[in-house]
């Protein structure tokens, strides 16, 4: 096992865990300038190193989550599709950085539906969070959980608190891990105050595929229900609906929506269906990247604290988060596909002395390594059930030569939102062989192979062309071998799964989901 530059000075480093949700690198200038400015994200990335290639083993909220608190595939960690409940009973890597004397702390989204375990403090949002006036759970006096109101913009207060753990509520004698996590930029985008006309006087550059028409894949393709076109709802495009505000919050807000949304509605009838696409997806991209923005801020108030306060010296920042999405890419927002916009998420880790500032990664790792990499930095051993493998190597510019060459993917929920099939694949960074399985409830055996060289877009299957025949072999070998490797079951259930609340899942209640799903 690896050890870290600071466990060979004597030293556990700290580790600020910065993590939000649905956040994509074409929303990150230190990725691609084209969108949007993010001065302090970017900060990490010119002060450390910026992975190119960092994927995510399922691509939506709750699972990810798990992978990364137990380093397992969703498969092992019980956690394969939102509505699950995490069993917190098992091992995690907060507990083993508990055991090695670290203080934990988990501060903002958590989104796995149980009191979270191994932390010596959390607050967290209740459930998704809205973006204004969150209620957040904490440890109450007798150390049960309990429910808090809160008043004000969620962003600020996830970041307000986690200065104040930094600042005064953890023990100065003992090294820290805290996860700083955001729920923006999630649906349904809803800007800080300050943001409510930022950008108004800008045109964002609508991506190529703003217009895919799904021709040249599977089925799978086309049945997805994700399109800024037709499923973008009015509450998501601000035409309607306030998201927990108080009076004082709409009246900001209405004094920024109500002139834009009533010039769009007087012209909308006269538009013609291109221009109301356009005008969704110019609304819908602005009130992501607000929501980026107030993320950006934070980020730089921490990154100040943490340089001001003597910690940087030895604290390791690593910033994240739960998948990409698209921002119009197939004409699409959400995530949960093997294509490169969800598959790949931002990972941007500084660590003054180890890391070379400026420096760029292109290994594929992955949300699998992050238990792995965590233990690894504080010196402690990493179980051998654990699935992926600590980055400390990388970190310091060193790639081990029987570093991973394929990456897999799985994808389970469906029937669920947005009617995208279940599929899992492999992935060599050049070429991506994907299978989908099953969709609303029946089997099937529908196959996508890509060549990312030729075809970044992702835009034309070449799956069974004789060009492609030994690449395509190839691939399926490693497919096979991924499986074994990583003991997923031979035979996956394509049968709705229960969401697991407190009350029982009712059959009736899942059909009309399904039928939705199916339209």
């Amino acid at each position: 096992m690896l050890r870290s530059a600071a466990a060979d000075q004597g030293q556990q480093p700290n580790i600020v865990f910065i993590f939000t949700d649905d956040h994509c690198t074409q929303a990150l200038s230190a990725y691609d300038p084209t969108r949007i400015t993010t001065p302090n994200m970017d900060r990490i990335a010119r002060e450390g190193m910026r992975f190119d290639r960092c994927y995510v083993t399922n691509g939506i909220c709750g699972p990810s989550r798990a992978v990364i608190q137990t380093g397992k595939y969703s498969h092992l960690n019980g956690f394969i599709r939102n509505g699950n409940r995490f069993n917190g009973d098992q091992q995690t890597f907060p507990k083993l950085l508990q055991k090695a004397g670290y203080q934990t702390a988990v501060i903002g989204k958590w989104h796995l539906a149980t009191t979270p375990q191994g932390y010596d403090y959390f607050d967290v949002l209740k459930g998704q969070g809205p973006y204004y006036n969150p209620p957040m759970i904490t440890a109450g006096a007798d150390g049960k959980p309990v429910t808090r109101p809160h008043t004000g913009y969620t962003t600020r207060i996830i970041t307000e608190k986690t200065l104040d753990w930094l600042k005064n509520d953890r023990d100065p004698k003992r090294p820290f891990m805290v996860m700083y996590q955001h729920k923006a930029p999630h649906r349904n985008w809803r800007p800080e105050p300050k943001y409510l006309n930022w950008l108004d006087d800008v045109n964002i550059p609508e991506p190529e595929t703003l217009w895919d028409d799904y021709q040249g894949r599977t089925q799978a393709a086309a049945a997805q229900q994700m399109t800024v076109r037709d499923h973008l709802n009015a509450n998501d495009l601000k035409l309607t609906g306030y998201g927990n505000m108080n009076a004082e919050q709409k009246k900001v807000w209405d004094a920024a929506y109500g002139p834009k949304n009533e010039a769009y509605l007087a012209a909308k009838d006269s538009m013609t269906e291109e221009e109301v696409i356009k005008w969704k997806y110019q609304r819908y991209v602005k009130d992501y990247l607000r929501c980026v923005k107030s993320v950006d801020d934070g980020i730089g108030e921490v990154l100040d604290y943490l340089d001001e306060s003597g910690l940087a010296e030895n604290t390791i920042v690593i910033y994240s988060s739960d998948q990409g999405w698209y921002l119009g890419e197939h004409g699409w927002y959400d995530k949960r596909w093997m294509y490169e916009e969800s598959l790949r998420t931002p990972l941007l880790v500084r660590w003054p002395g180890v890391v070379a500032p400026g420096s760029i990664n292109k290994d594929i790792v992955s949300n699998l390594d992050f238990a792995e990499t965590f233990l690894d930095l504080a010196s402690v051993e990493v179980p051998a059930d654990m699935q992926g493998r600590s980055l400390v190597s990388l970190f310091k510019g060193k790639t081990p030569a029987d570093w991973r060459s394929v990456f897999y993917y799985h994808y389970y929920e469906n029937p669920g939102a947005h009617n995208v099939a279940r599929h899992y694949g492999v992935t060599d960074g050049k070429h991506k062989l994907i299978r989908y399985y099953a969709l609303q409830g029946k089997k099937l055996d529908d196959w996508e192979l890509f060549d990312l060289d030729k075809d970044p877009n992702e835009l034309q299957s070449v799956y069974g062309s004789s060009d492609y025949k030994q690449v395509q072999a190839k691939l399926a070998k490693q497919l096979v071998d991924a499986q074994k490797q990583f003991g997923v079951p031979e035979d996956t259930d394509i049968a709705p799964k229960p969401r697991n609340r407190k009350r029982p899942a009712a059959k009736p209640a899942a059909k009309p989901a399904a039928k939705s799903a199916a339209k």
